[in-house]
């Protein structure tokens, strides 16, 4: 479970950006929420492969794929970056944006966010993060269930995310915030069933 460090006020990104280099955390409105130890080898064998095929398909596009840690800021409004209560570190990042992309990370909402889901991380991931990337406007929220081999896909519309799409992870499948793109989900599995 994430642990949330003490503090009687809300933390900012001045605050994260003191901390130990070595500790891993994520702001999500003021709060801090401890990063869990190291994912298990499934989460990561699942992370690689999508990424490979996502920076694969991007190629001469304005769009740039990034994995964690990298710092998501998610101002409020138009605050200054020490201000910024929400920092997130999202398993893989695309934004299509390069006015959000500086040295820090990126500044604004990516247009897909995916998340691999692990047991320490599943509930922040489904509830407190679906509600914040819905809230600042990600385009495309999908949640990876690595072992059920399932997909939750969230796609922003007039009325926010609604209820996802939860398909299996057979086949291909293309995110509706990058229609060029397909994801050939035997290549994101058959590299864990080699290493199993």
């Amino acid at each position: 479970m994430a642990q949330i460090a003490y503090k009687p006020s809300r933390f900012t990104y001045a605050d994260y950006c003191i901390w130990p280099d070595e500790e891993r955390w994520e702001l999500i409105d003021g709060e801090a929420y401890a990063m869990s130890p190291a994912p298990a080898r499934i989460h990561q064998d699942v992370v690689v492969a999508l990424v490979t095929q996502i920076y694969g398909a991007l190629g001469e596009t304005t769009c740039r794929v990034y994995t964690a840690p990298f710092d998501v800021r998610l101002p409020h409004r138009d605050e200054a970056d020490a201000a910024v209560e929400t920092v997130v570190q999202p398993d893989i990042a695309v934004i299509c944006d390069p006015s959000k992309l500086d040295e820090k990370g990126c500044r604004g909402a990516p247009d897909w966010i995916i998340e691999v889901l692990s047991p320490a991380t599943a509930a922040k991931d489904q509830i407190r993060k679906r509600a914040l990337y819905e809230r600042h406007g990600v385009r495309e929220y999908w949640l990876v269930h690595p072992t059920d081999r399932l997909l939750f896909m969230y796609r922003l519309g007039t009325d926010g995310y609604g209820k996802p799409d939860i398909l299996p992870t057979v086949g291909l499948c293309t995110p509706a915030a990058i229609p060029d793109l397909v994801i050939d989900w035997k290549g994101v599995f058959t590299l864990t069933e080699k290493t199993d």
